[in-house]
C-alpha cells in the first residue's frame, strides 16, 4: 500500500502572516490508501459557488463517459448567487463537501483546516496535471509562508490565447445596420447610437424601447455597473482595485478621477431617459427577460451574463437582436485593457476537503479530466456524435453547430459539453494536442463558424473577422506580474474582510444613488462616497492589499517587494 502525506492548513495564513513576519500554516500527516487503479462506482459531493443551470447530474453524454472511465459520479450543488454564506457556514461548522470550488472564499476553508494539500497527491498520482501545470507549479502555492497547494486553478486555462471578445459595450446588430454602421469608439459615440435608434423606434413589438439596461442584482453590479468604469478608463481588471504597475500599490479603483467621469456619464444617461430606470431594482431574471424580448438596444456586460437571453433570441429567429462587442472608452486617447495578459493566474479553483473519503480517487478523476482524452471529451464531445475527424482534423458538423449556436442551453444539458471545464485544470484556447488539433473549439475558424449571419454582417461592415479584432491586442500591453489581483486569497485573521465588506456596502449604496441623482447632486454624492470609504478604513485596507500584491509578485517571480 502506498502511503502519502496530507498536509492540512491549521493556522491563519497569507497576508497577515506576511505583514507580521510570522510563520504560516502547520501540517499534519495522514495515510492514504492507494486506490489509483480502482474504477468501481463512487460518488463524491461537489459544491461550487458558481451556478450551473444546465447541470444534469452527469446524465448527459459526456458525464456518462466520465463515469464509465473513472467510476466517479458527482453529486453536484451549485450556488445561485455567490455561495459566500454557504462557504462561511462550512468553515464554521466543519461540515464540508468532498470537493469544493470556493472561488474567492478559499481562505476561510484553509484557515478552518478544511483543505487537503494537493502537492504530494499531484506528484504521486497525477501525471497529466503535472504536465499541464509544469511551468506554473510555483503559482499554485498558497502563499510565501504556506506553500501548500489547496486548489487546482480552473478559472484560467493554461497557455490561454483569446481569439474573441465577449465583453465590452454591446449594441444590437439591427441598430448598427439601420444607422449605417457608425463609428463606436467613445462613450459619446455609444450614446449617440442608442439615442438615434430610440428616436426612430420608440417602441419595439408594442413595448417601450430600452436604450440601455444594467443588471445590478447582488454581485452582478460589479459586472455591468462598476467594472466597466475601469474598462472604459484604460485600466485592467483587478477586481475592486487599481494596481499601480510601477509600485504595485493598490487603491480602490473608484478613487481614480477618470472613473468619476464614467459614473457621471451614467448619471447623464439616466437624466436623459436613456438608462433603464429599473436597472438598480430589477432582478437578473427580469434583466434577461427584457433582453429576450428584443427591446434592449444596448448592454454593458459579459456575454455569459445574458447568454440565456441571447440564445432565446437566436432560437426565435431574431439573431439581428443579438449584440456586438465594442471597446468603448471615455475618449479616443484611452485604450481598453480587456486583453492585457495576466499570465497564468492561480487562486480560484477546485480542491479536496478533509471530509473526502478517497482523495486518491478524486485526484485521479481530476487527472483524467486533464488528460488529452479527457480534454477532448469535455470540449468536443464524442467522436461520431458531436464531432467528426476529416483529414486528421476535428470538425463539428453543420447540424451540430446549428444546435450549439441556436439552442445552446438544451445542447449543453444533453451533451455535457462545457459543463466540466471548471472541475479540473485545462488547456486554453489556441493550445494543440498530440494530433495537431486544438483542445478547445474556440479557435478562429470555429468561432467564425459559430457566428450568426447578423454577426458576420456586422463584423464585415467594420472590417473585422472576430469581435476581438476591434479591441487593442495583448501585444500592446506588458504582462501583469501580479496576474489578476481579484483572485488573491485575503487574510482571515485581520480586520481586512470586515473593512472590505463595509466598503462594498457603501459602494453598492452610493454608486446607484449617484447615478440616479440629479446632475447637480452628482459631485456631492460621489465625493461623499470617497470620504465615507476612507472613514470606514479603506486606506488601511488598501495598504494590506498592497502587501498582498507585492508578496504575490515575490512568490511568483522571486522579485523583491517594492
Amino acid at each position: 500500500m502506498a502511503r502519502n502525506k496530507m498536509k492540512i492548513a491549521l493556522a491563519p495564513v497569507l497576508a497577515m502572516s506576511l505583514l507580521a513576519g510570522c510563520g504560516g500554516g502547520n501540517s499534519g500527516e495522514t495515510s492514504f490508501k492507494d486506490t489509483s487503479g480502482d474504477t468501481s462506482p463512487i460518488t463524491f459531493d461537489f459544491f461550487s459557488v458558481d451556478p450551473s443551470p444546465n447541470w444534469n447530474g452527469m446524465k448527459d453524454k459526456v458525464g456518462k463517459v466520465l463515469t464509465e472511465k473513472t467510476g466517479v459520479t458527482l453529486n453536484g450543488e451549485f450556488a445561485v448567487s455567490g455561495g459566500q454564506d454557504k462557504v462561511s457556514l462550512m468553515a464554521a461548522s466543519g461540515d464540508y463537501p468532498d470537493i469544493v470550488s470556493p472561488k474567492g472564499e478559499l481562505s476561510k476553508l484553509v484557515d478552518a483546516g478544511a483543505m487537503v494539500d494537493l502537492t504530494d497527491l499531484i506528484e504521486q498520482y497525477a501525471p497529466n496535471l503535472k504536465k499541464l501545470y509544469g511551468n506554473y507549479m510555483d503559482r499554485l502555492k498558497y502563499s510565501n509562508e504556506d506553500q501548500g497547494i489547496y486548489v487546482l486553478p480552473t478559472y484560467y486555462a493554461v497557455d490561454q490565447k483569446y481569439f474573441d471578445a465577449g465583453g465590452g459595450f454591446g449594441i444590437q446588430q439591427r441598430v448598427l445596420k439601420e444607422l449605417g454602421y457608425p463609428e463606436v469608439r467613445t462613450l459619446q459615440d455609444y450614446e449617440n447610437v442608442l439615442k438615434a435608434y430610440k428616436e426612430k423606434h420608440p417602441t419595439i413589438d408594442g413595448q417601450p424601447t430600452i436604450p440601455l439596461s444594467l443588471d445590478a442584482d447582488d454581485w452582478r453590479i460589479m459586472i455591468t455597473v462598476t467594472n466597466p468604469a475601469f474598462q472604459a478608463t484604460g485600466a485592467p481588471d483587478d477586481g475592486e482595485y487599481y494596481i499601480d504597475p510601477e509600485t504595485y500599490e493598490a487603491s480602490l479603483h473608484y478613487k481614480r478621477p477618470e472613473e468619476k467621469e464614467y459614473f457621471r456619464w451614467l448619471n447623464h444617461m439616466y437624466a436623459e431617459g436613456l438608462l433603464d430606470q429599473d436597472s438598480f431594482v430589477q432582478k437578473t431574471d427580469q434583466y434577461k427577460s427584457k433582453i429576450a424580448s428584443g427591446r434592449v438596444l444596448g448592454v454593458i456586460d459579459q456575454d455569459w451574463g445574458y447568454s440565456d437571453a441571447e440564445n432565446a433570441l437566436k432560437a426565435a429567429g431574431k439573431d439581428e437582436a443579438t449584440y456586438s462587442h465594442f471597446p468603448v472608452t471615455l475618449s479616443k486617447d484611452i485604450k481598453d485593457h480587456s486583453f492585457q495578459d495576466p499570465g497564468f493566474v492561480s487562486g480560484w479553483g477546485v480542491g479536496i476537503t478533509t471530509s473526502n473519503p478517497d482523495p486518491v480517487r478524486t485526484i485521479k478523476f481530476f487527472d483524467y479530466l486533464a488528460s488529452e482524452e479527457g480534454q477532448v471529451l469535455m470540449n468536443w464531445g464524442i467522436e461520431g456524435e458531436q464531432y467528426e475527424v476529416k483529414d486528421g482534423k476535428r470538425v463539428i458538423p453543420a447540424d451540430i453547430q446549428d444546435q450549439k449556436t441556436n439552442n445552446a442551453a438544451v445542447f449543453q444539458k444533453e451533451t455535457g459539453i462545457g459543463l466540466y471545464t471548471n472541475m479540473s485544470g485545462h488547456y486554453g484556447d489556441g493550445v494543440k494536442d498530440s494530433t495537431d488539433n486544438y483542445y478547445t473549439t474556440n479557435f478562429p475558424e470555429q468561432i467564425v463558424a459559430a457566428y450568426s449571419d447578423a454577426e458576420k454582417e456586422t463584423l464585415k461592415a467594420y472590417g473585422a473577422t472576430t469581435w476581438k479584432d476591434l479591441f487593442p491586442s495583448e501585444d500592446e500591453f506588458p504582462v501583469k506580474p501580479w496576474g489578476a489581483a481579484y483572485n488573491m486569497p485575503t487574510p482571515g485573521d485581520s480586520d481586512y474582510n470586515v473593512i472590505f465588506q463595509k466598503t462594498q456596502d457603501i459602494i453598492r449604496k452610493r454608486i446607484p444613488e449617484a447615478i440616479l441623482s440629479s446632475p447637480e447632486q452628482f459631485d456631492a454624492i460621489y465625493d461623499g462616497m470617497i470620504a465615507e470609504l476612507n472613514k470606514a478604513g479603506a486606506e488601511d485596507m488598501e495598504k494590506q492589499y498592497t502587501e498582498l500584491v507585492q508578496s504575490r509578485v515575490q512568490l511568483w517571480s522571486g522579485e523583491e517587494s517594492k
